[in-house]
């Protein structure tokens, strides 16, 4: 019986979650607190002695990998541990200005929470003697619940001009696909790096322009970058500071899958079909 452990079962981790089950993994996880067929954090050490897989979408803080700091040796320790995922972010790249990056290229983080990204992924990669190690670098992610349709209902979405400043993007379906598929695979000890981003990064303002579209109601006006960003917050303003183009063709070679929603048009009408229980197209 291959035993997923999940450190984190948010909005990513509980889609994997399914997925593996699915896949016929027996798979357990943790939230902060426990309860409802969850571990709690701090009691994890029996499921990471009898798990087979490991993943941890837990992001770094000022101290660390939170998970890390608590549960090192045991991982090192756990007898039947032959594979170890890390959900990381393409933020470790830093600003390309407008340049592609793909799966190979070096490193180099702009701004303090990439380079403690680059740090988590590095000490993960200790485990890399004994164990595949899969380091997946995820683009934006967005999906049911999390995505442009939200916005414009709440009247949070904003359609920013920013020519040339395009983002990646991945689908929440797509992110448990690709896990699954690295899971199953059969591979020796070692590090690997894959990108989890869709093929056609593109400009803000087309993604609402387009989910306005599919509702059926105005977009909200245009906003030049330049008057927006006095009022934008620390984090917005490190989220447009960077403006890089992420490739994954590699990703997808080495796992033998395909997007399901290879551009944001897919993944959004796909959205909508689930919300109005339609079948998709």
């Amino acid at each position: 019986m291959n035993r997923l452990l999940i450190f984190g079962l948010g909005y990513s981790g509980s889609a994997i979650a399914d997925a593996a089950r699915a896949a016929g993994f027996s798979v357990s996880g943790t939230t902060r607190g426990g309860g409802d067929g969850s571990l709690s954090f701090d009691a994890a050490e029996a499921a990471i002695h009898s798990a087979t897989h490991l993943l941890t979408t837990a992001a770094p803080d000022a101290s660390g990998d939170p998970v890390l700091a608590r549960y090192k040796a045991a991982i090192a320790a756990a007898p039947g541990l032959r594979w170890i995922g890390y959900l990381s972010s393409t933020v470790v790249y830093g600003d390309r200005q407008g340049g592609w990056v793909d799966e190979d290229t070096p490193v180099a983080p702009s701004q303090a929470r990439g380079q403690r990204r680059v740090e988590a992924e590095d000490a993960w990669t200790l485990f890399a003697g004994t164990r595949a190690v899969d380091i997946f670098r995820l683009a934006g992610i967005y999906g049911p619940g999390r995505s442009a349709f939200d916005d414009l209902r709440t009247g949070r979405a904003r359609r920013m001009i920013k020519p040339g400043h395009q983002f990646g993007r991945i689908h929440r379906d797509d992110i448990a696909r690709a896990v699954v598929a690295a899971m199953r695979q059969d591979r020796p000890p070692g590090r690997r790096v894959l990108h989890l981003a869709d093929d056609e990064p593109s400009e803000s303002a087309a993604v609402v322009t387009e989910a306005a579209s599919l509702l059926g109601v105005t977009p909200p006006p245009a906003v030049a970058f330049a008057d927006a960003l006095p009022a934008m917050s620390p984090m917005a303003r490190s989220f447009w500071a960077e403006n890089r183009k992420v490739a994954s063709a590699k990703t997808k070679a080495a796992l033998g899958i395909a997007w399901l929603y290879p551009t944001y048009r897919e993944g959004l009408r796909a959205i909508l079909c689930q919300e109005r229980g339609d079948r998709l197209p």
